[in-house]
């Protein structure tokens, strides 16, 4: 059996491992095709494409928050030529929107729970290439005032109003096609710790997800059931999508091991994998 995990997040978004670190937890969990997908950042690709060993398959990939129409999603783009200006270019004018966001978030959490950051704390964030709301509450958590980040999130930082800093489904997909890459509707059900959507609902965000250009679905998801798994793979052949599967792993950053790619934790052949055949 040949196993994969085509989705996968660095310290140069918001997991825990450097991809040194990475690459070697990957290697010792026997996969042999990953893909690198970290939020809003491609910085890491071009690192693993020099440490990746013979007989490991990588695929450059990004993971970019969107909003198609009033659907909030996320969109993986596989295979895409990390060095080019279009893709770069939105990625930049994410960070932009991120450090407004942290700004907004630090003093919010100043005048709602009097927690004021040190300056260690906040050069801190702003060194991170892709900060994230688990970077705060890493610090809330380390500071003992929650339990994991989860909790800290929920508590002290769900009810931050910081404004919208995610790209539209337009200019998400248009970066993937303009870098080479194949755009695919992430986690379409629901990602960590969100509440599934029903398959009717499902099916309507399909059309407009459809009307964007996805050519793919995440069928295999470390959070979703055989019966959901079987649901989102007869879609995706009802509606000539490619068959995606990842684990979602963020390190410590959340409870999820690499190469798990449903709730029960069975090992799922690559060849299950449509989007396989064309990478």
């Amino acid at each position: 059996m040949t196993l994969a995990d085509l989705h996968i997040h660095s310290s140069n978004s918001d997991g825990s491992d450097s991809i040194e670190v990475l690459i070697t937890k990957i290697k010792d969990a026997g996969i042999k095709i990953f893909a690198l997908t970290d939020h809003d950042s491609v910085e890491g690709c071009s690192i693993m494409q020099d440490l990746v060993p013979e007989g490991i398959k990588f695929i450059p990939s990004v993971e970019l928050t969107c909003k198609a129409n009033d659907i909030k999603c996320h969109i993986l783009g596989y295979n895409c030529d990390y060095t080019n200006n279009t893709l770069l270019s939105l990625i930049e004018k994410g960070k932009d929107l991120r450090k407004n966001k942290l700004e907004t978030r630090i003093n919010y959490l100043e005048k709602t729970w009097n927690i004021i950051l040190s300056e260690e704390e906040k050069n801190w964030l702003y060194s991170r290439k892709s900060v994230v709301k688990t970077h705060i509450a890493n610090i809330l958590v380390n500071r003992g005032l929650a339990e994991n980040n989860l909790i800290a999130m929920e508590k002290y930082l769900n009810g931050c109003k910081s404004g919208d800093t995610r790209f539209t489904g337009e200019e998400a997909i248009n970066a993937i096609n303009a870098s080479g890459g194949i755009p695919v509707w992430a986690h379409p059900l629901g990602g960590e710790g969100e509440t599934h959507i029903s398959k009717e609902e499902f099916l309507e965000k399909l059309k407009t997800m459809l009307c964007f250009g996805i050519k793919g679905l995440e069928c295999y998801y470390s959070r979703y059931s055989q019966e959901e798994i079987e649901f989102l793979v007869k879609c995706a052949n009802d509606f000539d999508l490619l068959i995606t599967g990842g684990s979602d792993y963020h390190g410590t950053n959340k409870d999820i091991p690499l190469g798990k790619l449903n709730c029960e934790n069975i090992k799922i052949n690559a060849s299950k994998l449509s989007i396989l055949n064309i990478l």
